[in-house]
């Protein structure tokens, strides 16, 4: 059976295909009436434009692409629902691709959603330099950076309060009773692992206890990580009574050291970390964590770029930053820890 096309349309409704189009390409300057009658033709004939003449008309592909890290982090599906929600809302389609950490794949990334002519782009770089950003800056398409900040080019920013929510996160575990808390930190080099580690420390000086390089661990944002700084720690002579967590992979790869080497959670032990987990209270005894508000960020960043797509004016760059929240549950006692 043959496709209809857009002059059948216009037949259909008594008009040319040029007001078919611009009812098509929401060009407007057409009748409501007029609009109203191409819009039924166009249900009555189960007419689809085609997205690559629509994309030449208008100039845009109602696309946008969206860089992640690590996919097989759950913070990131969070991030990219709330994205594709709001982009949904407004008519555009997201092409989701992930870096595995890596600037070169990262920029290989890049090029191929440039090639595919999308209208902006969202990012969580796997390089905060930013560098790989260049040949979008030259074509300036619109950019938003999530979790992560970009330093060597301006754009707009959405980030959750990593540094106040390690402080909470330490404070915690401090007045819960613990003297002797390591950290499991992320790579340095990146936004949250360098704030919540200055979280954490604000939280000890604040409570006039000093930085122990022993249990300052850094790992990688990912769950073998934690677990091989969670072993390293219990190794020490005298190992800590507390661990915050800076991501919830790392949590995992704790979690799972500290089974294996049979410290009881909330007893021997307290953990608390940073980002929530499905199942963080069906553990035994249920988790602590640090919640952020991930569809919410991922809502901010599309909101974000979709004022840049659609803006004819210079703006200056806004930087927003999400409140996140401390989930206090049964992991950070002090009963009977071990010395």
């Amino acid at each position: 059976m043959r496709k209809p096309t857009i002059k059948d349309v216009a037949i259909l409704a008594n008009v040319s295909t040029a007001t078919v189009s611009r009812v098509v390409n929401r060009q407007g300057g057409i009748k409501s009436k007029t609009e109203e009658r191409v819009q039924k033709a166009i249900e009555q004939l189960s007419y689809i434009p085609n997205a690559l003449a629509r994309s030449m008309v208008r100039k845009q592909t109602n696309t946008i692409g969206v860089i992640i890290p690590d996919i097989n982090n759950p913070f990131f599906p969070l991030l990219v629902s709330g994205i594709e929600q709001q982009a949904r809302k407004k008519g555009y389609f997201t092409i989701l691709c992930n870096s595995n950490e890596s600037p070169e794949i990262e920029s290989e990334l890049i090029q191929v959603l440039l090639e595919r002519s999308v209208d902006g782009l969202i990012i969580t770089t796997a390089d905060e330099g930013g560098y790989q950003l260049q040949p979008v800056i030259e074509r300036m398409i619109p950019v938003v950076a999530v979790d992560r900040q970009i330093k060597n080019f301006e754009v707009d920013t959405v980030l959750v309060g990593n540094v106040d929510g390690a402080y909470q996160a330490t404070r915690h575990l401090i007045l819960q009773g613990h003297t002797k808390i390591a950290i499991i930190r992320g790579p340095q080099k990146t936004t949250p692992g360098y704030e919540r580690f200055v979280g954490f420390q604000r939280a000890l000086a604040e409570y006039n206890l000093e930085l122990d390089e022993r249990y300052v661990m850094e790992g990688d944002f990912r769950e073998q990580s934690g677990y091989e700084c969670t072993k390293k720690l219990f190794k020490l002579n005298e190992p800590p009574t507390a661990i915050f967590t800076s991501n919830n992979l790392m949590t995992l790869g704790c979690l799972k050291a500290l089974t294996e080497i049979g410290w009881i959670l909330g007893e021997q032990v307290g953990l608390i970390g940073f980002d929530d987990l499905d199942f963080a209270e069906f553990v035994n005894p249920p988790l602590t964590v640090v919640s952020r508000p991930m569809r919410q960020l991922g809502e901010a960043a599309f909101d974000l770029l979709y004022a840049q797509m659609t803006s004819q004016e210079d703006r200056p760059k806004r930087h927003y930053v999400l409140s996140p929240e401390i989930k206090i549950r049964q992991s950070c006692s002090l009963k009977s820890p071990k010395q």
